[in-house]
């Protein structure tokens, strides 16, 4: 069968994979979630059409109508319920993995040597974020060692980019709640995997620009060295104000102990916090007897002196590590649960005209000829907003529902997420303007030197439209994943902890084992790349044997034969493939076909 797209010849479905999709296609119209390809070809990416079964408002009597409101009245609370524990939650996950991982962290961060590599210093942010679960905790750490000397500023930035990218796991990490509608999913991972994209192929750009000529150093530098600091106040956390009756109930942790791991301070003592003041500090009048200093030196050497704290853990005889295994299992637990219950209730209430509206705010344009501001205005959004609720992992974990659901686009949340990167720089300055006086200019230049790797990845990959590529690789991906859902739980894998451990392990062994066995990789990846791009659009340039990869063995140019043996060692119809169109079939059989519809 000849492929007009290609000019070779590419090889017709298996007989097997036909049969199994004609004998399910009457199963498949049946499910609620209508097939993406249809003769007329369909836009997978298009949001859905939103239909309302129910009444219409005029046709409901006034009991109908009181019981409208009352339903409606209790999803709304239900959903800001499930919202506020979900975010507890994520907090109390931050909790657990800095009680299982900040040791390790700090311990990673004092190695100058292997840092002194900037691949090395990439790969440990990533890893040292997915391991802490916050990007905050990381970039304290890394600002705690730069004003102690034990790092320069110069080492600090490649791991500042890779604390960039290992902060979008979280909102991957959400799009799995999605995986059960094969719709949902691809427009919530993908959603997801734009993020990251766009972190890694910043990180990869500027990474060698700066390990060549200092940009981000000498830039922050400048930009500090224009302006007259003085401390300032903290910005207030305003989630941490609103979570810290539920959070601080279960657990808490001692912030000083974490940043100092990586300084040597305290290394043998646990993080959790047992003591949250004095009885002299709540004693009027006796911080005249003697000095503030003087009175937290005595009592701290006279327990019956301290007061202490009331969360759970607090009397606690369990290590750090047991205690952090509980609070893994039992946030990982409330967070998939209010995931859950968040997307039914998204769907239950975004519907008909109420979705439409909805729908019609976000993805609303300026109108001509000014729509080109339309993206901009979305970056400025999702600044706020995530400066409001100072965190870009809650923010982003809240876009990624209602993309998946179909309440956002791709096209308006790209712009969502980068705006996002934004406003959590924009908080880190705040939070370092109260820093110490002698760790002040630190504090701001690593804070100035993340706002400004956000800024030129913004340039790069968005200011020019044919440049947004993270937008067709994100769709790519998403395609994959909702026809091979496996492939979520390998990119995950691949993207946040073996390829980075690979690369660490590589640096290890110094950087020119590392240029040797990366350098050949990569170059083969490009090649692939952009044969793969010619084979699309200028065939004729290519060899005939590289027209298409009909030559290749088929487990190297398809997935289909990798989703049998997942399928075999995980029968479940959540890792398997979905019931698909013969077109699809045909679409994910061949790779070209499916990249070429989004490059």
């Amino acid at each position: 069968m000849s492929n007009p797209l290609t000019g070779g010849q590419v090889p017709h479905p298996a007989l097997d994979m036909v049969d199994l999709v004609d004998q399910s296609l009457g199963n498949a119209g049946a499910s609620g979630s209508a097939l993406a390809l249809e003769e007329g070809g369909t836009d997978r990416w298009a949001l859905p059409q939103l239909k309302d079964t129910g009444q219409s408002w005029r046709e409901l009597s006034m009991t109908g109508r009181v019981c409208w409101l009352v339903v409606g009245f209790l999803k709304a609370c239900g959903l800001l319920g499930n919202l506020y524990l979900f975010i507890c939650s994520l907090d109390i996950l931050g909790s657990a993995f800095q009680l299982l991982g900040s040791r390790v962290a700090g311990d990673i961060f004092k190695d100058s040597l292997v840092l002194a590599n900037p691949v090395a210093g990439l790969v440990i942010g990533v890893l040292v974020t997915v391991l802490v679960q916050s990007s905050s905790t990381s970039s304290s750490i890394v600002v705690t060692m730069v004003a102690s000397k034990l790092l320069t500023i110069q080492v600090s930035v490649p791991i500042i980019m890779g604390v960039n990218v290992g902060t979008s796991i979280t909102s991957t990490l959400v799009s799995m709640a999605q995986s059960g509608d094969r719709d949902e999913f691809r427009r919530a991972f993908g959603g997801s995997a734009v993020h990251g994209i766009f972190n890694w192929l910043t990180a990869l750009i500027l990474l060698p620009l700066e390990s060549a000529a200092a940009v981000l150093e000498r830039l922050s530098a400048l930009a500090l060295g224009a302006t007259s600091l003085q401390p300032g106040a903290r910005a207030p956390d305003i989630l941490k104000v609103l979570t810290k009756p539920i959070t601080h109930l279960i657990v808490q942790l001692d912030t000083d102990l974490i940043t100092g791991g990586a300084t040597d301070k305290a290394n043998h003592s646990s993080l959790i916090k047992r003591w949250c003041g004095t009885r002299a500090q709540t004693t009027k009048g006796n911080s005249s007897a003697c000095g503030a200093a003087r009175c937290l030196e005595r009592n701290s050497t006279a327990p019956e002196d301290k007061l202490p704290c009331h969360h759970l853990f607090s009397g606690t005889a369990l290590t750090d590590l047991a205690v952090g295994l509980i609070l893994l299992a039992a946030s990982l637990l409330v967070l998939c649960t209010c995931l859950v219950l968040i997307v039914k209730l998204l769907n239950s209430v975004l519907r008909g005209r109420i979705a439409q509206a909805v729908r019609t705010i976000i993805n609303a344009d300026v109108p001509f000829p000014f729509g080109w501001l339309s993206g901009y205005l979305a970056i400025l959004v999702g600044a706020g907003l995530t400066f409001v609720v100072q965190s870009s992992s809650v923010f982003t974990a809240a876009i990624v529902p209602l993309m998946g659901v179909g309440v956002i686009s791709m096209e308006r949340a790209y712009p969502l997420f980068l705006g996002s990167n934004i406003g959590t720089t924009t908080t880190a300055l705040l939070a370092a303007l109260a820093s110490p006086s002698d760790m002040l200019l630190s504090a701001v230049q690593v804070a100035l030197i993340h706002f400004f790797f956000n800024l030129a990845g913004i340039l790069l990959w968005y200011t020019v439209p044919a440049l947004r590529l993270p937008i067709p690789m994100a769709k790519y991906f998403g395609d994959l994943t909702a026809r091979y859902r496996w492939v979520a739980i390998v990119y995950l894998l691949l993207t946040f902890l073996l390829l980075p451990l690979a690369a660490f392990g590589l640096s290890l062994a110094g950087g020119g084992m590392l240029a040797m066995v990366g350098g050949p990789l990569v170059g083969l990846l490009l090649l692939v790349v952009l044969v793969s791009v010619l084979q699309q659009h200028r065939p004729a340039w290519l060899p005939h044997c590289l027209r298409s990869w009909a030559w290749l063995p088929r487990w190297l140019r398809s997935l289909e034969p990798w989703d049998g043996l997942v399928t075999h060692c995980c029968p479940c119809q959540a890792c398997g493939a979905p019931h698909v169109s013969p077109k699809e079939a045909h679409c994910y059989e061949n790779p070209e076909v499916l990249a070429s519809q989004h490059l």
